[in-house]
């Protein structure tokens, strides 16, 4: 097993990605998921690194101009979901952004690719970052290649994602992410942290 790297929280964020009302519920063991985030979130905070959050929701003119052959979010513009307003698309209050956090609304599956997050982290001089989110096949795997490929470190926070499939989760965390991330849990990233 290869040796999980250093972290500079100074360089460090960590993105808790579509924690929101509307989607929290479909994953299992919700609210120890959640938990366990706010747990990461607290001990990044602590350390002096960054928090971004990362929620899909989509105004009239987003709907307006997801193509049908947009096989994924066609069928959420034609039924007018996941409005940005909606108390669905809110993150989770339980752990709720707090002022100088980094919060961008996607209206695709990856963080960046709609958003200014990478701009963002650039101006805040980030070049580390810490997964967490629902889901494993969804953000957590459509961020991962992009950060990948823009060169980040990254880490996942194995006990910080999850999926409404647990098979096609084991499949993503055990034979596609560690090709691409380091994969830590809760408790490897607090000491992590202490040791930084």
């Amino acid at each position: 097993m290869s040796t999980i790297p250093a972290l500079d929280p100074q360089r460090t964020a960590l993105l808790a990605m579509d924690f929101q009302n509307g989607i929290v519920g479909h994953v299992p063991d919700a609210d120890a998921l959640v938990e366990r985030v706010g747990g990461a979130i607290a001990d990044v905070r602590a350390a002096g690194g960054t928090i971004g959050y990362v929620r899909v929701a989509f105004t009239e003119d987003d709907w307006a101009a997801v193509p049908e052959n947009n096989t994924s979010f066609s069928a959420v513009a034609a039924a007018k979901m996941l409005h940005h307003e909606e108390a669905a698309t809110q993150i989770d209050a339980r752990i709720a952004p707090e002022d100088g956090d980094i919060v961008v609304r996607k209206i695709r599956y990856g963080a960046g690719s709609t958003t200014d997050l990478h701009q963002q982290l650039r101006d805040r001089d980030i070049d580390t970052l810490i997964l967490s989110g629902i889901s494993t096949s969804g953000v957590v795997l459509s961020t991962l290649i992009d950060v990948a490929d823009r060169d980040y470190r990254v880490y996942v926070l194995t006990d910080g994602v999850a999926d409404s499939d647990p098979e096609v989760h084991r499949i993503l965390v055990d034979k596609v992410f560690p090709s691409r991330a380091h994969l830590i849990d809760t408790t490897q990233l607090s000491e992590l942290l202490k040791a930084a």
